[in-house]
């Protein structure tokens, strides 16, 4: 019998493991540049863009007129409803942690229940700090300075130029090569 306790606390273990890299991956940066072409005028596109991002919450930055560069800046918060959730994922595998401790070591009595305790806000809190973090957006046009197609290369977070190419492609007639609608992740 103690064989399959221990066979449960290798695999308890390894739901701990998962627990931690998925943690790692909803904070992980996700920063991708991508190139976007549109028929209409540069200062055109550049004004739509910029203005939809101040509708979403960006600030200018500043910019470089010599490299043809506008910043932007803006915070990313945290998920309540994903920190929540990773908190009932920390508790109940804490949980189940102890409960095979207390198993495999009756001796411990109902102490390492409490693991639940700390695995709980442990795991939502991690995911709130690592995930609250200030983000950028680059605009360089690419296009010669009087062309009438526009070639910008965006630079941000992956999430932000899905959202640019769903939500502008058709008022701004922008393309691109859709590599981020069609990635997998």
């Amino acid at each position: 019998m103690q064989s399959a306790f221990s066979s449960t606390l290798f695999l308890t273990i390894l739901l701990a493991i998962g627990l931690v890299f998925f943690l790692r991956a909803a904070s992980k940066d996700r920063t991708t540049v991508v190139d976007i072409k549109s028929p209409l005028p540069p200062l055109e596109v550049l004004k739509g863009i910029s203005f939809w991002l101040e509708k979403r919450g960006w600030k200018k930055n500043g910019g470089n007129v010599d490299e043809k560069l506008l910043l932007f800046h803006g915070s990313v918060a945290s998920s309540p409803v994903l920190a929540i959730f990773l908190s009932c994922l920390g508790g109940l595998g804490a949980a189940s942690l102890g409960l095979v401790l207390i198993q495999l070591y009756p001796v411990l009595g109902w102490w390492p229940l409490l693991l639940s305790v700390i695995g709980a806000p442990l795991a939502g809190t991690v995911y709130k700090i690592k995930s609250k973090r200030e983000e950028s957006l680059e605009l360089k046009l690419l296009s010669p300075e009087h062309s009438q197609l526009s070639i910008l290369r965006i630079r941000a977070h992956r999430d932000e130029l899905i959202a640019i190419q769903l939500e502008l492609s058709e008022s701004l007639e922008l393309s691109s090569d859709n590599s981020l609608l069609s990635s997998p992740i």
